[in-house]
């Protein structure tokens, strides 16, 4: 959904949603999202799509080596779990009660905090 004046997208999931994954090797997983990039429109989930990154010698840590972190997933193949049913759904937009604009879940019609 192309925005008028901020021109920054309006994504379905935000920081702190449970998500589900569609598509992928953490295909049907689930986990918290912990950052969005919305220029990129990815997200980074907890504990999903591991990758191992290799760390230089720094002052902090003079060992280095390799760790494992998570990699970004494209918010397309990422999918909201209704914190009250605890299965995945489409996102809506309705204006709520105070004139702004909340998002409902369409399997449930409730609408989502956060």
């Amino acid at each position: 959904m192309e925005r008028k004046f901020n021109k920054q997208p309006k994504l379905h999931i935000k920081t702190g949603d449970t998500v589900k994954v569609l598509s992928g090797d953490d295909k049907g997983k689930t986990g918290k999202v912990l950052s969005v990039n919305l220029e990129k429109r990815r997200a980074i989930v907890e504990g999903l799509n591991m990758v191992t990154k290799h760390v230089k010698p720094t002052a902090s840590n003079p060992q280095g080596g390799i760790e494992k972190r998570e990699a970004s997933i494209h918010v397309s193949n990422l999918m909201l779990v209704d914190p009250k049913t605890g299965e995945a759904t489409r996102i809506g937009r309705k204006l709520g009660e105070k004139g702004k604009l909340v998002r409902y879940s369409k399997k449930t019609g409730e609408v989502i905090n956060g």
